[in-house]
């Protein structure tokens, strides 16, 4: 079984990245790391990133998650491999760009590109965001699935991941003691349906809530309460991502 450790970062192509940046740092509260030519790294803790968009195809997009040894990443890709799953070995320039010692990458049952990462880096310098969000860390992910069933059964199965709850047919699926690290959700494709960091407070919602509101030409917000968390929902449009603030009810 693949042990994942925590959820890492996100990698999202975007063609408008100075509108994917603007998005990031201004709506959403996050701090830029550092820019290359067709990339920026933005952070919400103390990882030196947990978020890069890049230059390229809408629908090249990536979820990583952290495995605590490298002998983890061997073992998974023979595992992966055995169970027919294509599997790459990242090279060690593709590994700088990620600020990891190393990495695999391959494609869930839906298509999903999935990196398992060892060794991220961590910075010195705390996580200071471009607003004041109330940005605690990285929290979770919504998955594309096209078959429910048979993608929950590749998460629990092969994976460590545990089912925390259910909305209709989709999955919540926990990777530690958090209620959730991965939400599938049930469509025709495969992709990053959205990415959520963890807010401190459950006022820090609502202020998110009511600064993004009046921006309905870049942004849309709801805020639900549900039985166990608070939650909203930001959808950043010309980034082709859904993005939320959250909290979880302790």
């Amino acid at each position: 079984m693949i042990k994942l450790q925590d959820l890492s970062y996100v990698r999202l192509g975007t063609t408008d990245l100075d509108g994917a940046t603007k998005f990031a740092t201004d709506y959403l509260g996050l701090e830029i790391a550092h820019r290359l030519k067709d990339s920026v790294y933005l952070k919400s803790d103390l990882r030196e990133h947990t978020l890069c968009y890049f230059a390229g195809s809408p629908a090249d997009q990536t979820a990583a998650f952290e495995v605590a040894e490298r002998a983890d990443l061997e073992a998974a890709a023979c595992e992966l491999d055995r169970l027919g799953h294509h599997v790459r070995l990242g090279s060690a320039k593709e590994a700088e760009l990620r600020q990891v010692r190393g990495f695999i990458a391959f494609n869930d049952p839906t298509g999903n590109t999935i990196e398992l990462v060892w060794r991220p880096a961590y910075g010195s310098r705390r996580y200071h965001g471009e607003r004041d969000a109330g940005i605690t860390g990285f929290s979770h992910i919504g998955l594309c699935t096209t078959d429910a069933a048979r993608d929950e059964a590749f998460w629990t199965n092969v994976c460590n991941a545990r089912v925390s709850d259910r909305i209709g047919d989709a999955a919540l699926l926990r990777i530690d003691e958090v209620h959730h690290t991965i939400a599938l959700f049930p469509t025709n494709r495969a992709g990053i349906q959205h990415i959520n960091h963890q807010v401190a407070t459950g006022d820090d919602v609502m202020r998110s809530f009511n600064f993004l509101s009046p921006h309905g030409g870049a942004v849309a917000g709801d805020a639900a309460v549900h039985a166990r968390t608070w939650s909203a929902a930001i959808y950043g449009r010309k980034v082709h991502g859904v993005f939320g603030l959250y909290r979880r009810e302790k």
